[in-house]
């Protein structure tokens, strides 16, 4: 289930973020959201 909530983040962080979404974007050659490029890269470092 989804929860929607409000960070801050940083704009490396961002920057960063945004890259891999336009890699996956590329990659999938279809839309790829921000929010799962996020929920993606927690569960891989929360594992």
């Amino acid at each position: 289930m989804s929860k929607r909530v409000t960070i801050m983040i940083d704009d490396d962080l961002d920057k960063k973020l945004r890259l891999r979404q336009a890699k996956m974007i590329q990659h999938e050659q279809s839309s790829y959201s921000y929010s799962k490029v996020i929920n993606e890269s927690l569960r891989k470092i929360l594992k």
